[in-house]
């Protein structure tokens, strides 16, 4: 009788202690989705935004394009447009594997309207005009042009390519 109750609290204390190490690994990724969610709320009301409704797409965009910043959200070329004007381009990580911004792009269609907010949240619509696929080499993408646009360049499904989207500029509202 005595070696059952030992077996028992045994199994007992280890069913207490995998539980609390369970909830202790659950409440780890718990707490890092809780910052992650939070350091993004902060992301999108300090920098100029790109949302794409359509797509369920909304994106900070921080200045320069190096893997810091595309960490954090899409990165805007250096030396491109400004919110509004010229050819505003923008880069952003898709991915089969990871919840990237840039994910459901390729599923854009003809008419689908892009938004692009300044820090001071005023609104500027493109409609989305084109898409095609050119090789990472391929920078005359990123090149002046006659109308106001944006361009957004993120990696196809395989990397090895990059998806290019440009809306033209619509209007602007508050």
């Amino acid at each position: 009788m005595k070696t059952k109750s030992l077996r028992q609290r045994i199994l007992f204390i280890t069913g207490i202690l995998l539980i609390v190490a369970g909830l202790s690994v659950l409440s780890f990724f718990a707490v890092r989705k809780v910052i992650r969610i939070v350091q993004l709320h902060a992301l999108l009301e300090e920098n100029v935004v790109v949302e794409i409704p359509a797509l369920d797409i909304k994106a900070p965009v921080l200045e320069g394009t190096d893997q810091a910043v595309l960490r954090k959200g899409a990165g805007h070329f250096p030396g491109t447009g400004d919110v509004g004007s010229g050819n505003y381009c923008i880069a952003g990580h898709s991915s089969t594997v990871y919840k990237e911004f840039f994910n459901d792009l390729k599923n854009i269609t003809p008419g689908t309207e892009i938004y692009l907010y300044d820090k001071q949240k005023k609104r500027y619509t493109y409609i989305f005009s084109e898409s095609y696929i050119v090789s990472p080499e391929e920078v005359w993408v990123l090149n002046e042009t006659q109308d106001d646009r944006i361009t957004i360049i993120t990696c196809t499904d395989t990397g090895e390519q990059r998806l290019v989207v440009v809306g033209k500029r619509r209007d602007s509202t508050s």
